[in-house]
Order: structure tokens, then C-alpha cells, then sequence
């Protein structure tokens, strides 16, 4: 997929690499531009000579990258959670 300029929410290089928690260097965000992790790579667009990732970008790269580290076998069903664990989930917005 490539970032929609009009739609998504873009950041500097920069930007995205301050935007994780703990932080990220931002020579961090450039080599997932332009090397990527386990085959997936960051995407990225140039306006005016500069170049930017999305917010949307970065929740594709990190799913993407996340699949490609995870085991085929994990790509089953979840597994059954018990009516306590269901109620916290829904509670803070997961269910």
C-alpha cells in the first residue's frame, strides 16, 4: 500500500522516531525506509525535497514486520479467554 498524502496523518522521519514510546533514533526510521526488518519496509513519500512516513505507515510497518517475525503457527485462533479476562479487555477497549 502506499500513503495517501491527503488521508493519512504524515510525520518527518524525525517525528516518527519520537512518536514511539521510549523514543527511536531517527536514523532508525531511515533504515526501515530503506533496508525494512525481515522483508517489510517502511513506507515513505519526498514533498518539497523532504521525506515523511504516517502515523498510518508506521501501524502498517509494525504489523507487517510483527507477522513476518511471528511463526506460521501462531496465525491460528486465539485462544479461549476465560469470562474474566474477556470483561477486562472490553473494559479498556480491546473487545
Amino acid at each position: 500500500m502506499r500513503i495517501d498524502i491527503r488521508k493519512e496523518q504524515l510525520r518527518t522521519l524525525e517525528q516518527a522516531a519520537h512518536s514511539f514510546p521510549g523514543g527511536a533514533a531517527p536514523s532508525t526510521i531511515w533504515r526501515w525506509h530503506r533496508r525494512g526488518v525481515r522483508g517489510v519496509r517502511l513506507e515513505t513519500v519526498v514533498i518539497g525535497g523532504k521525506r515523511f512516513t504516517s502515523v498510518e505507515a508506521l501501524e502498517r510497518f509494525a504489523e507487517a514486520s510483527t507477522a513476518a517475525r511471528e511463526p506460521a503457527s501462531l496465525d491460528t485462533a486465539p485462544p479461549e479467554r476465560d469470562e474474566a479476562t474477556q470483561g477486562k479487555l472490553r473494559a479498556v477497549g480491546l473487545l
